[in-house]
């Protein structure tokens, strides 16, 4: 826990004797830098009294005592001499009861350079410090563009944060005599940069305290809560976690087991944020009844969890090797649960001396600036200082790029990425969102005007998946809305909801007529790319899968994007047989494919016959489907639009019988396509590669190319599984460059 002293040793007329508060902790600085430390110190005393203006934080507050403070907590990481001095002298330099040059002067560049780097730290979180609670609760955006620049200034010099973190864990122990706006302020700062700062860099040390103050404040109510809940029963649950101990460090010595055994620190916070995530009463937070046991060796770890699950029962989903796998930013520590004397549950938490000082002092613990090596394991925070370079600062990135460890890269949060706006900005999204999700997490009105997007400087296709790093900028038209293909799962525009449910309300904003007209005119294209004859479908049917009284009411809620186009799809797909016969199931693509299965067909009133699929028409699972009974080539699968199965049935009515899909159907299809377009070098290629990516088995494709009007007419046979699948790909190609058509040929 970070001590922060407000009762400084003083001389008889009421003044800091700066050398009795230097003894306090002098075993924590080095001989050499206790001479001119204390001359910073009084240099801060002697520009504040110069000064005869009050602190930023009031009449009552000190620029000098906060520098004591902040050094304090500096001396406890460890910190060099440059790094103290700077602690000393930033309240007063801030606050313009010191020039930087006459710092520069006195104790070097490097200190002066420090001061600067905290400083502007400060400017850029200013914005988090406004007395407006309303203002500050919405600039989310803000904090994190804020912790976007702080980690930046990481890269030049981790001592610059390590600075800010101890001046912020003074100014939130300050800002309890400050407003309640200004409380919140601060406490919504520390808590949205700061904690997280100081928990990327593994800063332990520092970083409960920032959590409890700033929920503190935050959330007065649960915090008085939890806080009366854990002293009420503070004697009890003291006495149970001495018995414990008591247990622990006889068996241990028992086998020359030398270990520190002692009842861990209670943080209100991660208490409190425990019982919402895992939605339970106080009483079952394990780690209210928490022993922490430290050793000297690695092995010893295991030996001691050993000692512990023979005296009680563990929890299995309660058990975490740090020590083997550790966490991303360094900690280990081997985490346990068990069910302890008087059947209450225990957490245990079993690490080295090592380890421990790790967790508490994080990257602290591996210093390595400039010139300097002081650390076997620098690699390490080399790493994570070349990781923060890659992700926050991309336009001033250096050196090779692609040595980063694996360990560093799992930093990143794995269900969010992170990327910039044109300016600099940090907008934050789940993973596998795209341009038109950015579009839309930017500005509604952007989302809506979007029409293509930039990332990295080079134009790319809006269905691209976003990554950590990347710059995108969205062009926009003047006027305009969103398109209704964004709506379209399969199609992968939009993988947010804040973005569709926008898209959805543009849409629902149209009259009636317009989202009929609309609807109408997607479905009817689709069908016909689609090769569907639409008056041969039931809307009636149709309507009823969604509730809706009339096929209209299919068009208007399709034209508001209410419902989804590959949902009306899957419909007709259910119930493309007029006959009344069961629905067949949607099919899985598989590797291998079949030419026939007793399966896939269902032939009404005759036992099990060979099936083939007529190659003149190429019926696929969701077709309306007849069967011809052929002279030793069983039964000829026609679509019942088929011109030859027309012709049949003049010709044979007696050999035409009724079918239809069967309940299992799990093969692929020969489906014939035509693509119209306007010649260009690389078509054909641009085409086999889109099958490719899409998985789709390509059995044959020719082209005719007329050099009067400069078009291509290609046709090709692909193997499909269903309807939606051939849809999803139909629509791909219709987005390639120069191509002014795409649909399923009806005859061969």
């Amino acid at each position: 826990m970070v001590t922060v002293r407000k009762d400084h040793p003083v001389l008889a007329d009421g003044s800091v004797d700066i050398d009795a508060w230097m003894s306090q902790f002098a075993d924590k600085v080095d001989e050499a830098s206790r001479v001119p430390l204390r001359m910073a110190c009084e240099l801060a005393r002697q520009a504040e009294a110069a000064s005869g203006r009050s602190s930023y934080w009031g009449p009552q507050a000190s620029t000098f005592r906060a520098g004591l403070e902040m050094v304090e907590i500096l001396a406890g990481f460890r910190a060099d001499q440059d790094s103290l001095i700077a602690a000393a002298l930033y309240r007063v330099v801030r606050e313009d009861q010191l020039v930087l040059s006459k710092v520069s002067d006195m104790f070097g560049r490097k200190v002066a350079s420090l001061i600067e780097g905290v400083i502007r730290m400060g400017e850029v979180s200013k914005n988090l410090s406004k007395d407006t609670t309303a203002e500050v609760l919405g600039s989310h955006e803000n904090q994190l563009e804020s912790l976007r620049k702080m980690l930046v200034s990481i890269i030049d010099d981790v001592r610059v944060v390590l600075i800010k973190l101890a001046e912020r864990a003074c100014a939130i122990k300050e800002a309890k005599h400050q407003s309640d706006a200004r409380k919140e302020a601060v406490a919504l700062e520390v808590q949205s940069v700061y904690a997280p700062l100081a928990h990327r860099l593994g800063i332990g040390h520092i970083k409960w305290e920032l959590e409890d103050l700033s929920f503190r404040y935050l959330y007065p109510g649960e915090y008085k809560r939890i806080a009366k809940l854990l002293d009420e029963k503070r004697l009890d649950r003291q006495q149970f976690i001495d018995d414990v101990i008591s247990v622990l460090r006889e068996r241990m010595e028992a086998i020359n087991i030398h270990a520190d055994i002692n009842g861990r620190a209670k943080h209100i916070y991660s208490i409190w944020r425990k019982m919402r995530r895992k939605n339970i009463p106080f009483d079952e937070v394990y780690d209210v009844r928490a022993v922490r046991i430290l050793v000297d060796e690695p092995m010893q770890c295991y030996g001691v969890l050993g000692i512990v699950h023979n005296l009680w029962k563990p929890i299995p989903q309660e058990f975490d090797d740090y020590v083997s796998n550790p966490k991303s930013n360094g900690y280990q520590s081997l985490h346990t649960a068990v069910v302890g004397p008087e059947g209450r549950v225990l957490e245990i938490q079993i690490r080295t001396h090592k380890m421990h000082e790790d967790a508490e002092l994080g990257v602290c613990a591996h210093w390595k600036y400039k010139g300097t090596d002081l650390s076997s394991n620098s690699s390490s925070y080399e790493e994570k200082l070349q990781w923060l370079r890659t992700i926050l600062d991309f336009h001033e990135v250096q050196g090779d790029l692609e040595s980063l460890s694996e360990q560093v890269m799992n930093d990143i949060e794995q269900d969010r990425i992170y990327v910039f706006t044109p300016d600099g900005h940090v907008v934050d999204l789940p993973v596998n969102a795209t341009p038109v999700d950015f579009a839309y997490r930017v500005h509604t009105e952007i989302g809506h005007r979007c029409r293509g997007a930039k990332v990295n400087g080079k134009i790319i296709s809006l269905v691209t998946h976003l990554k950590t790093g990347d710059k995108v900028e969205i062009l926009t038209t003047k006027e305009g809305g969103p398109s209704r293909d964004w709506l379209h799962p399969t199609l992968g525009y939009v993988n947010t909801n804040r973005a569709r449910a926008k898209i959805q309300s543009w849409f629902r904003r149209e009259d009636r007529e317009k989202n009929l007209e609309a609807g109408r005119s997607v479905l009817d294209k689709q069908l016909k790319r689609l090769g569907i004859e639409e008056n041969k479908l039931d809307y009636g049917a149709i309507a009823e899968r969604f509730n809706f009284t009339s096929g209209e009411d299919v068009y208007v809620s399709l034209g508001a994007g209410d419902i989804q186009l590959s949902r009306v799809l899957r419909a007709i797909d259910d119930l493309h047989g007029l006959d009344g016969e069961p629905a067949p199931r949607p099919i899985r693509l598989k590797k291998s494919r079949h030419k026939t299965s007793d399966n896939d067909i269902h032939i009404q009133g005759v036992g099990k016959l060979l099936t083939q699929m007529a190659k003149c028409c190429s019926p696929i699972p969701g077709d309306d489907i007849v069967g011809y009974i052929t002279q030793g080539r069983g039964v000829s699968i026609h679509r019942q639009d088929c011109i030859n199965a027309a012709q049949l049935q003049l010709e044979e009515p007696e050999r035409m019988v009724q079918v239809s899909w069967g309940e299992e159907v799990d093969n692929l299809y020969p489906v014939n396509i035509r693509v119209q377009a306007y010649d260009r070098t690389g078509l054909l290629n641009d085409i086999t590669s889109l099958l490719a990516n899409e998985k789709v088995n390509l059995l044959s494709m020719n082209t005719l190319s007329a050099k009067a009007d400069h078009t291509a007419a290609i046709r090709f046979t692909i193997e499909v599984s269903e309807i939606s699948s051939l849809s999803r790909l139909l629509h791909r190609i219709n987005q390639l460059p120069n191509v002014l058509d795409v649909f399923r040929e009806r005859d061969q």
